[in-house]
């Protein structure tokens, strides 16, 4: 009896003792909170700003929060003549939507004309029906245009620009 009591007692110690092996699900959409950016800066005082040397101002793209714009490289088609004919030497197209369903781009594109933009839709090599508020010859001109558009709509903060391949 005092074997069996004893026994029971180790293998309570023994599975009490040993820790769990799960780890976290790791995700591609997940990032380490040790990595998130700081919330809060420190203001440097009067005697630190003035002894650096101003920065030399380059000529870049309007953007908000330094935020870098995504481009994807795609081959298109227009979807209308029209379209082809007067935005077909244009390189750089601002994108806000893409859709897998003709229907559901031309909605999108419905939605746009109520907010005064003017869009029109491609059909990328992907096979999907990417919706372009601007399209440009420069990306320098492009990149601004997205600059502006994140800064006067926030709800289109996820616009990308297409590059015709």
């Amino acid at each position: 009896m005092n074997r069996i009591i004893l026994a029971a007692i180790v293998l309570g110690l023994a599975f009490a003792s040993c820790k769990s092996k799960k780890e976290l699900a790791q995700s591609p959409y997940t990032t380490d909170p040790a990595a998130q950016p700081k919330v809060f800066t420190v203001p440097a005082s009067d005697t630190q700003t003035q002894a650096q040397p101003k920065p030399q101002v380059t000529q870049e793209p309007a953007q908000t929060n330094n935020e870098t714009v995504a481009m994807r490289k795609e081959q298109v088609s227009f979807t209308t003549q029209e379209d082809k004919s007067l935005n077909e030497s244009n390189n750089f197209f601002v994108i806000l939507g893409s859709f897998s369903q003709l229907n559901n781009a031309k909605n999108y594109r419905e939605t746009l004309l109520n907010k005064g933009f003017t869009p029109i839709i491609l059909h990328s090599e992907t096979g999907y029906y990417r919706v372009c508020v601007n399209s440009y010859q420069n990306e320098y001109d492009a990149r601004t245009r997205v600059g502006q558009i994140r800064q006067t709509y926030p709800e289109y903060s996820d616009v990308w620009l297409l590059i015709k391949d």
